[in-house]
């Protein structure tokens, strides 16, 4: 059960209340992740932005999917494992492709560069190795997509705590975790 009042969007007021409906008008609802943001205007204004900033950014929608389903197993969150599962879908990505992102892997050496430095950045709590971003500039990341993939490392590290710290209903076809390990 969660451990905090879900915001109600009827309730909101101001900023929050229109936060909260372009949340609504691209989820086609407001996912609880969001309804518990809601108790901070600033938590839910960086939140919704960063989803905004990100999901413009050179690494496209389904590799961020993938890197977020990856995050989200390895901190045991079923709230973003389901939500990104669905995302990924959504933005192109197989069956077969989420869930083998959400284990760290692919078969695009591209896409396998970037789980593997992401779910290394988590496992090592940000201390990787030089070789760790030389391995992602020879699988052809430029230092513009080196620090977005780090944006969405540090995006995802935050859905996740919120949504484990604080018991978050799951609102999304519920995906089953794996605790991966690389």
């Amino acid at each position: 059960m969660t451990r905090l009042t879900l915001i109600d969007p009827a309730d909101a007021t101001g900023r929050t209340a229109e936060q909260l409906a372009q949340v609504k008008a691209a989820f086609g609802m407001v996912p609880n992740m969001f309804k518990a943001v809601a108790h901070s205007p600033a938590a839910l204004a960086s939140l919704w932005g960063a989803f905004g900033a990100l999901g413009g950014g050179r690494l496209g929608a389904k590799l961020g999917e993938q890197v977020a389903v990856a995050i989200a197993d390895r901190n045991d969150c079923r709230y973003c494992l389901a939500a990104h599962t669905g995302l990924g879908r959504k933005a192109g990505a197989s069956a077969q492709e989420m869930a083998e992102a959400q284990a760290g892997r692919s078969t695009d050496p591209r896409t396998a560069a970037a789980l593997a430095f992401a779910v290394s950045v988590v496992d090592k709590r940000a201390g990787v190795e030089a070789a760790d971003v030389e391995a992602l500039r020879q699988a052809g990341f430029d230092e513009e997509e080196l620090v977005e993939l780090l944006a969405h490392v540090a995006l995802n590290l935050f859905t996740n705590y919120v949504n484990v710290a604080l018991d978050i209903p799951v609102d999304f076809p519920a995906v089953k975790l794996t605790r991966a390990t690389a």
